[in-house]
Formats: C-alpha cells, structure tokens, sequence
C-alpha cells in the first residue's frame, strides 16, 4: 500500500486513517448542529467530551481550542467549524489559525488571490 505524500508543506490528507482516528472527536464535533447539545457543551465541556469518548489527545485539544491540532488528529474540518461556531469565530478566523496566520492576514491572503505555493 503506498501513502500519498501532500504537495503543501504542513499540510495533510484526510482519508480513511484519519476518519478512523477522529471518530469519536468527529461525532462529538457534528453533535454540536443541535441547539441542545451546544447548550450541554457550553454548561459543562470537559463532561460531554467525555461523553463521546473521547481520547485525552482529543478532548485537549477541544478544550484549549487548538484548531490545528484537532485537524491534525482526524476532525473534518466541516465538523471543526461546528464548534468555532459556538466561539463566534469564522472561517476565515480557522483559515488563519490552520496556517499560522492572524485573521487580518489571512483575509488579506484572501482578497489578494490566496496565498502562493512554491
């Protein structure tokens, strides 16, 4: 079996491994589309990561909102947003923190036509 290597530095494939790898994360991540469930998360989110399952990796980096980290442990991003969602944070304001980049920056990077590889 070969692995497919990312042309982008610092990127990263998400593919069967990683789904696998971030499923509990990912399950909790899409519950969070019910107004209930963000009411549970909000009044006690250690407790409903550990609802789900999940791993102290995990939970982690829910809690101390490393974006990047979740990603690179398997979360989709269409899930991740679900919970910056709850922070008011946007997906420029994610497009920034998965690049290393401020939000004005990246926004910046955005209107410029994107940020230019190699």
């Amino acid at each position: 079996m070969t692995t497919y290597t990312p042309q982008v530095e610092g990127t990263h494939v998400y593919d069967t491994g990683m789904s696998l790898r971030g499923r509990a994360l990912n399950k909790m991540l899409y519950s969070l589309r019910l107004p209930q469930n963000r009411e549970l998360f909000s009044a006690d989110e250690g407790a409903y990561c550990d609802t789900y399952g999940l791993n102290e990796e995990q939970k982690s980096a829910v809690l101390e909102r490393d974006w990047k980290k979740m990603t690179d442990i398997g979360a989709s991003v269409f899930y991740v947003i679900k919970l910056a969602a709850i922070d008011k944070k946007s997906m420029q304001y994610l497009g920034g923190a998965f690049t290393g980049m401020s939000l004005e920056d990246f926004t910046a990077a955005l209107r410029a036509g994107g940020r230019k590889f190699g």
